[in-house]
């Protein structure tokens, strides 16, 4: 689960980069890290949940 997670926020984060999302707080290239952010508390979430 957690790997799955982890491709489809380097791909989000590498689609913001050539071209922003435009979701709000998305809105520059320079606002991928929000998406490293949440992808660590995501991470985080699954792996104190599932007790690894």
């Amino acid at each position: 689960m957690t790997k799955a997670i982890s491709f489809l926020i380097v791909l989000a984060m590498a689609v913001q980069i050539i071209r922003p999302i435009g979701l709000p707080g998305l809105k520059k290239r320079s606002d991928a890290w929000k998406l490293a952010v949440a992808a660590f508390a995501i991470i985080l979430l699954v792996a104190v949940t599932k007790g690894e």
